[in-house]
């Protein structure tokens, strides 16, 4: 508990009256004797104030002296120093053993001359045009006060340094603004200050009072209020939030302009529950946001809040956990701090329980969203318990308070930073105070004041007893508080809406015009201000818009830290980390995660409850992480693709069979080799057409089989290149039609060494079907019914081009499609049947003793087809899609090979370099013996003469 000594200028040594047993009963009646003008109480005890409830006693052990422990201490003070005066004792250190008690303050105060008693408490009012009210925290409640059964009144005891100064702030704020002539000329504002004593209770009495009508203590009840005139137009405060919640409802149904100076919690921002507040903070949600940027900025992830069980604690709490959510922040462990309002053995228990758990989830960073109370309270269990340093982001309200700063061994508890409201100085509000308590130590200036002012003590107290009682070394610690700004803010934004609703002008304001509060509210939304070097504008919400400093606790020699400036936080945040110093050994960043981070092109796997708990698993092929926070890798569009571990999509190429890929050099390379084969044995063919080789094997029938045959080989230039719709429609039938030509001619061949084979008797009279233009025509037909099958292919299942998204992993396939293997197969019955029928009419045939098998010439070929086209079908479908045309040029080429070789070349051999064997004896054979034997060749015309 703060002592009378901080607070009221006196010595902080103790000073104690030195009296024996029977001087004691002297100083007793002493103190009666000085009662009795003033009360009839009994003996033993002290008048009561005014409207401060009843007095609280304490005894003497030794002297069996009672004393009440009153407001009036000083007025004890005073009989015990004539009594020491009169008995020519000096007053002696505190190591006699009697003791007066005054206050019950822990400082006790001595028999000796005590400081005059200051007037501060008569200039906390003002009187004007247009008064403004206001609440400040003059008083603090005793922890060990007793709760009340009974509304009476309380009395705070304790003072409160920072109170008075914002008390002050606003009463410079409204000096300033009636000494000069630019915003309200002619009209005076005055005020009314009241002490909250930070409890609900307190506050709703000078609320209540401010609401009551002009020069009266009643509040009017009415079913319209548009014409009722309070006795304020205006209230600055109160300070909490938890204060704010209630006297908010009460001034918001009057529609009473109220600014608070320092009540941030996010509820006040709903318009519908409090549409007369308005603040000149920021709400906690900007607080929040910059906090979250924080702990993203450093990757700290996996934190662990803890607020106050208060309205400011619990709303900050609720607001974090949402922002954090949203950012992907885990909380590993949330817990509420008790109030230190009362000496509950359980409170000591919970704060444990909190750091035990927070330590159990192995966190490094605590957000700690409470008042400065309860801060010190978990602060002080830290250092007792040695917990393990970590790193505490502090929220504005304990940030800068002196109950955690000076608190003993803070330093040990790791890195302390938050964010500190940006204000704008105040340079002069020093000398301000200075003065003001100077005056007020002048009894000629309190003199002055007199008592114009009608008390109010027996409405609700005294305003602030504590204040005449205080010296400037009490207060001089929290003149440069950031929330005294807020306090100037808010008056100057009344006197701007006064300004504004009143018509004030450079000369004036019109004295007929007046204003209600609820015409003020109007006026206030959306308003914009200036205030010293900032212009603030409230928003639909009623907040302000204003920047924070980052500030990190900083120890040097001395055992305060200083407050070190290493950010600033401007809608986003901006960080000088090489200032930060961190309690960690080399100054190394602290880590505060429950996974390491994934590597690029890895998503997580959460594991449990926590989303940041997590195993990283890598993306594959064609999936790739897009966001840092995915949980699962993301497919790629069909038209492009991705490589392991990726975190973007790359556009496919065009991929086809190019011309200059290995295969197709080499199939071009077959290509040309057969394609040279076939013109040569052609050529040779024509130049030789009527010799027996030529005539054995088909005569003209074999030449054009020779020329269906090239085509067959040129047909495969449709399969390499880019592929279009004329070259898609134009491969099966440039490949089929040729090649049925060339199977027909063999057919006929070998339909006559089978006729010749089986049927020796009748193969005389079926030999002109299978020669001459009969055999023309049977060719034709054979064509036809090719190409009819071609048509149907064409008309029902035509390739087409498509292109390939998935066939290939990087690259896009543009290919041929074929539609139906089916009718793929169907279109190759004709020359498979063709080619089933020449082999199985001549396998079977043996030649004669020194003549030349046709026959085996035949059958090979056919066996080179089907070895050839067998051999495709699992070729085709196992290859990649790519190669497929490849394939299909390969076979055709072989086919067109194994036929060549088989067939066409020995003749061509024959004709080169066996001509000795180019003889009619030598191909005569039993099929040919009829016709040659009248001397006709193979297609009946007359040879006689030329095979002499």
């Amino acid at each position: 508990m703060e002592t009378l000594a901080q607070h009221g200028g006196l010595s902080s040594e103790k000073l104690w009256c030195c009296v024996s047993q029977a001087e004691s009963q002297q100083l007793h009646r002493n103190v009666t004797r000085e009662q009795s003008p003033v009360s009839s109480q009994g003996p033993g005890q002290l008048p009561k104030d005014e409207g401060s409830g009843e007095g609280k006693t304490l005894g003497s052990k030794q002297s069996g002296m009672v004393v009440e422990e009153r407001q009036g201490c000083v007025h004890l003070v005073s009989v015990c120093a004539s009594f020491c005066e009169e008995q020519k004792r000096p007053c002696l250190p505190s190591t006699m053993w009697a003791s007066l008690h005054c206050l019950g303050l822990s400082l006790g105060l001595a028999c000796c001359p005590a400081q005059a008693k200051l007037c501060i408490s008569r200039q906390l009012r003002l009187n004007g045009d247009y008064i403004l009210g206001g609440l400040f925290p003059f008083g603090v409640q005793d922890e060990e006060a007793p709760e009340q059964g009974r509304p009476e009144g309380m009395l705070c005891t304790q003072f409160s340094a920072i109170g008075l100064l914002w008390a002050l702030a606003m009463k410079m704020a409204i000096e300033e603004i009636n000494s000069s002539s630019a915003l309200l000329p002619g009209i005076s504002l005055g005020y009314d200050l009241y002490d909250t004593c930070s409890l609900p209770m307190v506050t709703m009495k000078p609320s209540l009072l401010f609401m009551s009508q002009s020069k009266s203590q009643d509040i009017g009840a009415y079913c319209n209020y548009t014409q009722y005139w309070p006795r304020v137009v205006a209230v600055i405060g109160p300070h909490s939030s938890e204060l704010a919640l209630i006297t908010g409802k009460l001034f918001g149904f009057f529609l009473m302009p109220q600014v608070s100076y320092g009540a941030s919690t996010d509820r006040l921002s709903n318009r519908e529950m409090f549409p007369s507040f308005f603040r000149t903070i920021p709400s906690d949600r900007v607080q929040l946001e910059a906090i979250v940027d924080l702990l993203s900025l450093f990757g700290w992830n996996w934190v662990a809040a803890v607020g106050s069980d208060d309205e400011y604690g619990r709303q900050g709490l609720s607001i974090f956990s949402s922002l954090a959510n949203n950012r992907s922040i885990c909380i590993a462990h949330e817990g509420i701090l008790p109030l230190p309002k009362a000496r509950d053995p359980q409170d000591l228990g919970k704060v444990g329980n909190i750091l035990q758990q927070i330590n159990q989830s192995a966190v490094q960073v605590v957000v700690l969203f409470s008042s400065a109370a309860a801060a010190r309270t978990l602060f002080q269990y830290c250092i007792q318990t040695r917990v393990t340093p970590k790193v505490w982001v502090a929220s504005e309200a304990w940030l800068v308070s002196e109950l955690v700063i000076k608190l003993p061994g803070i330093r040990r508890v790791g890195t302390i930073l938050g964010f500190l409201l940006q204000g704008s100085p105040l340079p002069e509000f020093s000398d301000y105070v200075a003065r003001c308590l100077s005056q007020a130590a002048n009894q000629t200036f309190c003199d002055s004041l007199g008592e114009t002012l009608p008390s109010r003590e027996d409405m609700i107290g005294p305003q602030c007893p504590q204040c005449d009682h205080i010296s400037h070394e009490n207060v001089s610690a929290s003149l440069q508080h950031h929330q005294t700004f807020a306090v100037y803010a808010a008056v100057y934004s009344v006197a701007h809406a006064l300004h504004l609703s009143l018509g004030c002008n450079a000369s004036g304001c019109p004295s007929q015009n007046s204003t209600r509060p609820w015409e003020l509210v109007s006026k206030m939304y959306n308003l914009r201000f200036p205030a010293r070097s900032l212009t603030l504008q409230f928003d639909d919400s009623g907040n302000v818009d204003m920047n924070y400093d980052l500030k990190l606790w900083v120890w040097h020699r001395d055992e305060e830290p200083e407050l070190l400036t290493v950010g600033t936080f401007q809608g986003s945040l901006e960080l000088n980390r090489s200032q930060i110093r961190w309690h960690s050994q080399g100054n190394k960043e602290p880590v505060s995660r429950c996974s390491r981070e994934c590597e690029e092109g890895q998503v997580r796997r959460v594991k449990g409850f926590h989303s940041c708990c997590y195993d990283c698993l890598s993306c594959k092929a064609g999936t790739y992480r897009k966001n840092w926070d995915d949980l699962t890798c993301s497919r790629c569009p069909e038209h492009q693709w991705s490589p392991d571990l990726s975190t973007r999509c790359f556009p496919r190429p065009l991929r086809f069979l190019a011309w200059g890929e290995p295969v197709v050099i080499v199939l071009l390379l077959l290509l040309l080799l057969e394609a040279g084969l076939s013109l040569a044995a052609l050529g040779l063919f024509c130049r030789s057409r009527g010799s027996p080789v030529v005539r054995a094997s088909g005569g003209s029938l074999s030449c054009f089989g020779l020329g269906c045959l090239l085509v067959v080989c040129l047909s495969v230039l449709h399969f390499p290149g880019r592929p279009s719709r004329v070259s898609c429609l134009a491969q099966q039938p440039l490949f089929h039609l040729p090649l049925t030509g060339c199977l027909g001619t063999l057919f006929l061949r070998a339909a006559e060494v089978f006729l010749a084979s089986e049927f020796p008797g009748g193969a005389r009279r079926l030999r002109s079907w299978l020669r001459g233009p009969r055999a023309w025509l049977l060719l034709v037909l054979l064509l036809l019914a090719e190409g009819a099958l071609c048509a149907w292919y064409l008309a029902a299942f035509p390739q087409r081009m498509v292109t390939d998204w998935q066939a290939l992993p990087r690259e896009a396939l543009v290919h041929c499609q074929v539609r139906s293997w089916f009718s793929f197969g169907v279109v190759h019955v004709v020359n498979a049947v063709l080619a089933f029928l020449c082999f199985l009419g001549t396998f079977m045939v043996q030649s004669q003793a020194g003549r030349y098998n046709l026959a085996r010439g035949i059958t090979f070929a056919m066996l080179a087809y089907f070895i050839t086209w067998i051999s495709f079908i699992p070729l085709l479908a196992n290859v990649p899609k790519v190669y497929q045309p490849a394939t299909q040029m390969a076979a055709i080429l072989l086919c067109v090979l194994g036929i060549l070789t088989t067939f066409y070349l020995p003749k061509c051999y024959l004709l080169l370099w066996q001509p000795h064997l180019n003889t009619q004896e030598f191909f005569q054979s039993f099929l040919e013996l009829g016709p040659w034997d009248r001397g006709k060749d193979g297609e009946g015309k007359d040879t006689r003469d030329g095979s002499q």
